[in-house]
C-alpha cells in the first residue's frame, strides 16, 4: 500500500458533487526513533482525517506500523507513501503521505524537488491526487523548513517556497496545489511575501501549534497550510490539540505523541468531529441538537450529521427505511470509521 497517495483533495477545484474531506498536517516528532511513541493514539489522532500530511519520519517501518495501526481502529483500508532519505548533514528524515482509500488515490508525479538554488536543506515533496469520488485532481505537497539558530537563519527557504510553488503548477499541469508543513515561521512574517503575492494564503492564521512543557501551555505558531485562494474555500480549518482527545497529560503527551499539534483543512461542506478516548475507549461528544432520524428527517437536516451533504442526504432519502445506522456504509463514501463518528455524534435519535 506504499504507492497510491494522499488526500481527498477534491476541494482545490470548483466543486459540483459532494465530497467531504479533512485534510491534515503534523509533524510527528522522530516518528521511528526508539523513543517510546504511543503509536495506537498516534493512530486515534489520524483517523480524525482522510489525508495526512507527516514530517519527521525517520524510518518508514514506523509510517507501515501507523498504517496498520490506523486501519486496524478504523476498520477501512487506507495507504501510505514516503520520500527518500532528505537532509544535507547526519540528520536526515523522509515526508510521509498516509490516506484513507475511500476518499483519495495516487495519480501521479511523486517527487521531491529539483531544488534550483540548493536553497533547502530538506527538499519539498509533492504528489499529485485524485479524488476517489469526484475524480478531481489536485496537488499535494509537504516540506520542513530549516530551523537554524535564527529566523534569518529560516527566511531563504521561506523565500525559495515561491519558486517552489510555481514549479508546482508547470509540474502538476494546472492542478490546484497545497503546500503543508512545518514552516518554523508564523504566517504573518514579512518573509512570507513572495509567496503571497502568487496568491496562496494560509489557512491558520490565529492560535499556536507547538506544545510547550508546562501543562496545557502552546507556543508559536509554525505549522500551516498554504493554499490557492481563488480555488479553495475551506469548509473548517483548526488546530487539532490532541492531549484533549486522549487519555493521557500534556507533557505525556508531548512526549509519547508530538510537541507539535496538527493542523487542518475541511472541504467541501466537510467539518472536523472529535472523538475523545477515556481508559482507551473512543467516547461521544455532548450535544444540544435536537435528534436526526435517518427514516423521517429531512434532506437539509440530515444534511447536520457528520460527513453527510446534500448528495449523500438524498440517497439516505432514497434508501429508506433504514433498520440500523451501521447499514450507513451502504452509502458510498461512508466507511466504518465516518459511520462509526456519526454514531458518536450524539445527533441521531436512539
Amino acid at each position: 500500500m506504499v504507492v497510491r497517495l494522499i488526500v481527498a483533495w477534491l476541494a482545490l477545484l470548483p466543486l459540483s458533487t459532494q465530497a467531504d474531506v479533512l485534510i491534515g498536517s503534523w509533524n510527528i516528532r522522530h516518528l521511528g526513533w526508539d523513543n517510546d511513541k504511543a503509536m495506537p493514539k498516534v493512530a486515534h489522532v489520524a483517523n480524525h482525517l482522510d489525508l495526512l500530511a507527516i514530517q519527521e519520519l525517520m524510518d518508514t517501518s514506523a509510517l507501515t506500523r501507523l498504517e496498520q495501526e490506523v486501519e486496524a481502529l478504523s476498520g477501512e483500508a487506507w495507504s501510505s507513501m514516503a520520500s527518500r532519505e532528505l537532509g544535507h548533514s547526519s540528520y536526515t528524515e523522509h515526508y510521509a503521505f498516509l490516506w484513507r482509500e475511500s476518499e483519495v488515490t495516487y495519480a501521479d508525479s511523486a517527487v521531491v524537488f529539483l531544488d534550483h538554488g540548493d536553497v533547502f536543506s530538506r527538499e519539498p515533496y509533492s504528489a499529485r491526487f485524485r479524488d476517489v469520488e469526484t475524480g478531481d485532481l489536485f496537488t499535494a505537497a509537504t516540506v520542513h523548513v530549516v530551523y537554524g539558530d535564527s529566523i534569518g537563519d529560516r527566511l531563504p527557504e521561506i523565500a525559495a517556497l515561491a519558486d517552489y510553488w510555481q514549479w508546482l503548477n508547470e509540474i502538476a499541469q494546472g492542478t490546484p496545489r497545497l503546500l503543508m508543513g512545518d514552516f518554523n515561521l508564523a504566517p504573518d512574517h514579512d518573509g512570507w511575501a513572495p509567496l503571497r503575492a502568487l496568491g496562496a494564503e494560509p489557512a491558520i492564521t490565529d492560535g499556536q501549534t507547538t506544545l510547550g512543557t508546562t501543562a496545557g501551555s502552546y507556543s508559536n505558531l509554525y505549522d500551516n497550510i498554504w493554499f490557492e485562494a481563488s480555488v479553495l474555500d475551506p469548509s473548517d480549518r483548526g488546530i487539532l490539540r490532541f492531549p484533549d482527545l486522549l487519555s493521557m497529560g500534556h507533557q505525556e503527551a508531548r512526549d509519547r505523541i508530538s510537541d507539535h499539534a496538527p493542523v487542518y483543512v475541511g472541504v467541501n461542506g466537510a467539518k472536523l468531529q472529535t472523538m475523545h478516548v477515556v481508559s482507551g475507549t473512543p467516547m461521544p461528544r455532548n450535544s444540544t441538537h435536537e435528534c436526526i432520524d435517518l427514516n423521517t428527517s429531512t434532506i437539509s437536516q440530515l444534511d447536520e450529521l457528520p460527513h453527510i451533504g446534500p448528495a449523500r442526504a438524498e440517497d439516505i432519502v432514497e434508501a429508506r427505511p433504514w433498520a440500523s445506522t451501521d447499514h450507513l456504509t451502504r452509502v458510498n463514501g461512508l466507511g466504518t470509521a465516518r459511520v462509526q463518528e456519526i454514531q458518536a455524534s450524539d445527533l441521531l435519535c436512539q
